[in-house]
């Protein structure tokens, strides 16, 4: 009877272990931890002290509006991984990634529309300075500009061949960026003519 007993009650752990898997696979699968999800981070915008919005692996977008009290998953359209985010203010902004992908929003990520950008190659960084004029990077032959907000981008040459990972713009025409092999890039005439700078370091700054 013990033996019989315990083979019973077996048999009921054990449906009721199936029985648990099969509801929950029937409610389909839900991201738990950590929230609101786990793809690897790769950029980061602040228009202000308590908006950031991130950027990262297989389009994922993050937003805070509350200093990342909480976070807030955005729908990117894309399962291209972003490498680079820029905001001018906390509606504007345009993201960057693989397959030359450009995102651009205007009510603060509600909604992101696909630019054109003429290339395929991977895009590292991206840097506005208002809500019209932008560039991009990638490698040192793919140098992205913008003066119409991203519905026209315009390709410039560093005269450089290494990959760029970084750049940064403080006004329309004054900007630098960064890449492999400590390659430093400066530009005073809005990407027009770039000329390398020593950076002392042979390091890949990747």
């Amino acid at each position: 009877m013990k033996a019989a007993s315990f083979r019973v009650s077996i048999l009921f752990s054990v449906m009721a272990v199936f029985g648990t898997s099969a509801s929950f696979a029937q409610s389909g699968w839900f991201w738990q931890n950590p929230l609101p999800q786990g793809n690897p981070l790769y950029a980061a915008a602040a228009p202000d002290i308590d908006t950031v919005v991130a950027v990262g692996e297989l389009g994922t977008i993050l937003r805070t509006d509350d200093g990342g009290a909480t976070w807030t998953l955005q729908s990117s359209g894309t399962t291209q991984t972003l490498r680079g985010v820029s905001f001018v203010d906390a509606n504007t902004g345009t993201a960057v990634g693989f397959g030359g992908t450009i995102l651009r929003t205007e009510d603060g990520g509600a909604t992101w529309r696909v630019q054109s950008s003429g290339t395929t190659s991977g895009l590292n960084a991206v840097s506005f300075v208002d809500a019209s004029t932008g560039t991009a990077v990638a490698g040192g032959t793919t140098i992205l500009r913008t003066d119409d907000g991203g519905a026209t981008w315009t390709r410039q040459s560093s005269g450089m061949t290494g990959i760029l990972y970084g750049v940064s713009f403080v006004d329309a025409n004054t900007g630098t960026a960064v890449g492999a092999g400590g390659t430093i890039l400066r530009t005073d005439d809005g990407g027009a003519t770039w000329t390398a700078q020593f950076s002392s370091t042979l390091f890949d700054l990747g």
